[in-house]
């Protein structure tokens, strides 16, 4: 059995890899601006099942490929990757003091078989100063995420507290994904303990 992470990002990397799988990693080329959906759940289920299958695509036919994709809400709005410093710090002004979603959709898919669901979490900031927020955009963290923050880094001393599946706010839902791959007859938990 192939496994495939359809995604590049450390952050997925290192939780896939707590689970004592061998796998390998292989980044779509979806344009991820293309689609839209009436909800965020709808859309992160949306990219990453066209993650899983851009992947599956190009591997061979009986490869096992998880695609996952993230976003963070606040009052409806989806808050996605910084384009700017200044946007960086416009979304911290923004969740400063403030409770948000993360919903991460994950896919996973084996030649025509497909099983795709979402996870949401609840965060909570603290309050922000505007020195906190420069000195954190400063080091360059929240470029490369969504909601200009990383709960994994630096990000962890503005989170008051998380309601729900941390690793969801990572990128990774690994319960929900544990129990998708049950369906696809691997078992973490029974192959960890051989």
């Amino acid at each position: 059995m192939k496994l495939v992470l359809a995604s590049q990002s450390p952050r997925r990397r290192e939780l896939l890899g707590r689970l004592g799988l061998e796998f390998t990693t292989k980044a779509s080329q979806v344009d991820e601006s293309a689609f839209s959906a009436a909800t965020p759940e709808e859309l992160v289920k949306t990219l990453a099942r066209e993650k899983a299958r851009w992947v599956a695509q190009r591997e061979a036919e009986d490869a096992i490929v998880i695609g996952a994709d993230t976003v963070v809400v606040l009052d409806g709005d989806v808050l996605g990757k910084p384009g700017s410093p200044e946007q960086a710090r416009e979304m911290l002004r923004r969740l400063s003091g403030r409770v948000h979603q993360v919903y991460t959709g994950v896919s996973v898919c084996q030649g025509d078989f497909t099983v795709t669901q979402a996870e949401v979490t609840q965060v909570r900031f603290r309050p922000l100063t505007e020195e906190e927020i420069h000195c954190y955009v400063r080091s360059g963290e929240p470029m490369d995420k969504a909601g200009a923050y990383g709960l994994q880094g630096l990000g962890v001393l503005l989170v008051e507290g998380v309601e729900g599946d941390y690793t969801n706010v990572v990128g990774l839902p690994v319960c929900r994904l544990g129990q998708i791959l049950l369906q696809f007859g691997i078992d973490c938990l029974a192959l960890a303990a051989r």
